[in-house]
């Protein structure tokens, strides 16, 4: 029985594996968004110079060999910037889609089981959340506690909560319609059972491929609010804030605006290919419209 299993479960990677080399959206958004990742991961180490570092005779330099994408107007390397700057975007993005996870699936799965009162006052709650655009959500949140990089995680994972609360809660109360789940029901097991052995299993994901898009739009959220001054604070570096920083001097460091808008261009891209990839790759109804 074992052996059948696991022969099982080896033919479904197999599967998986020949589906993923055959869908261009995945191959071309986990090559993106793993490139940013070991950019990283790098950082923790590495990094051709030291971004607190100012060399002011080396302001505005245009990319060359010694500074491969340029220095800022403080003499900065920013390459290097952008490699503690995709670090700093994503713990952030990484964070917020954490609570909104943690807290939001369990809320959605909640009201799925009870359905009722419980169910209505989350749907309300989410209008209510949802009436309000997420950036000006974040901006309103970290104006009120303050500028900082854990308060642009409050603020965005705030807004995280609700999108997958009703995400969890719609693909459960499919879940819950199902013959096994009223076997089960039959057989004594609650809620609480019944949701972490067959609802979670069963929409584990929707919830991967709604975590990718939800990153994506962290990564952006942390941009806008670093770029208004409320994200992640100096000495850090942020994508967002370089932005801010280069916003003046454009017609004379161009570079200095044109790669951190690029590295967000690419890291979006990227988490949004990869998630409309892992989609296909998920849904077997579109595996069998394919």
């Amino acid at each position: 029985m074992n052996d059948q299993v696991h022969n099982a479960e080896a033919e479904g990677w197999r599967t998986f594996l020949k589906n993923a080399l055959r869908n261009k959206n995945f191959l071309v958004g986990i090559f993106l968004t793993g490139f940013v990742l070991a950019i990283a991961l790098i950082s923790f180490v590495w990094t051709p110079f030291d971004t607190t570092k100012l060399i002011i005779a080396d302001r505005l330099k245009a990319p060359n060999l010694t500074y491969l994408l340029g220095t800022d107007h403080f003499g900065r390397d920013i390459f290097s910037m952008v490699m503690v700057g995709a670090r700093n975007s994503i713990a952030v993005a990484l964070f917020a889609v954490g609570i909104g996870i943690l807290i939001g699936v369990p809320l959605g799965c909640w009201a799925a089981a009870k359905r009722g009162i419980v169910d209505e006052l989350l749907m309300r709650s989410s209008d209510i959340i949802f009436a309000f655009p997420a950036l000006l959500s974040a901006v309103m949140i970290t104006a009120i506690f303050g500028p900082s990089a854990t308060n642009a995680i409050i603020a965005i994972g705030i807004f995280n909560i609700p999108v997958f609360a009703r995400v969890a809660r719609g693909a459960a109360l499919s879940i819950w319609s199902r013959e096994y789940i009223l076997a089960a029901r039959a057989s004594g097991k609650g809620a609480v059972r019944i949701t972490r052995e067959h609802i979670l299993p069963n929409i584990t994901n929707i919830l991967v491929v709604q975590g990718t898009i939800q990153f994506s739009l962290g990564i952006l959220a942390e941009a806008g609010l670093s770029y208004v001054g409320l994200g992640t604070q100096p000495p850090d570096v942020s994508w967002g804030r370089m932005l801010n920083e280069a916003q003046t001097m454009m017609s004379i460091a161009p570079h200095m605006a044109i790669i951190p808008g690029v590295a967000i261009i690419v890291t979006v891209l990227g988490l949004n290919l990869l998630g409309d990839g892992l989609r296909d790759l998920l849904d077997p109804r579109l595996q069998r419209e394919r």
